[in-house]
């Protein structure tokens, strides 16, 4: 499937143009950027909030089928450990490769849901791209430490305070013979 912005091309901040490098493969430039993140860049637990400052480290490089664009792109993220609810504020680098087709490529058995970006009007859209590569990179579970004990599934207590922390239960089919044992239980019938 070929696609640009799901909005229509030009319509992204991360729009740029490729005139220069269109049909000339053996040509690159580098490009050295800080933009403003999209909307909608996270999971669940953590993101790279909306606005905020992205660097991009990119070359790209024109070649047969297209423009091949290679680099980094360096984010702040954002969001809470997946087990104790601690916020987490981190930079974050992710790596993209991305071709972006002269033509939609014709597809291939099976590669119907290949995701296929485009060069049209001179001009390639990182926007997806990049959510793809940055979105990908992100933690699923993320943790504030790789040690975090994270919280009692029945209180909430967080358990780095109180190693020890637990609850005693009961199987409520013993809980009868549980009375026996407490002190000033009736054991005469």
């Amino acid at each position: 499937m070929a696609k640009n912005a799901e909005s229509g091309q030009g319509s992204s901040a991360l729009t740029l143009s490729v005139k220069d490098l269109s049909r000339s493969p053996g040509t690159g430039r580098e490009v050295q950027e800080t933009v403003a993140t999209p909307k909608d860049f996270g999971v669940a637990l953590v993101r790279v909030p909306e606005g905020s400052p992205m660097e991009l480290s990119l070359r790209l490089e024109s070649v047969h089928e297209g423009i091949l664009v290679s680099g980094t792109a360096v984010a702040d993220v954002v969001g809470e450990c997946g087990r104790c609810l601690d916020p987490l504020d981190y930079e974050m680098e992710s790596h993209i490769q991305e071709l972006y087709y002269f033509e939609a490529p014709a597809p291939q058995g099976g590669d119907e849901d290949d995701e296929h970006y485009l060069v049209e009007d001179d001009e390639i859209d990182l926007e997806p791209a990049l959510r793809n590569a940055v979105v990908a990179a992100l933690p699923f579970q993320p943790v504030c430490r790789d040690d975090c004990a994270g919280l009692c599934a029945q209180c909430g207590a967080r358990l780095d305070e109180d190693p020890g922390h637990r609850h005693e239960v009961i199987d409520p089919r013993w809980a009868a013979l549980q009375q026996l044992r407490e002190p000033g239980a009736d054991t005469a019938p």
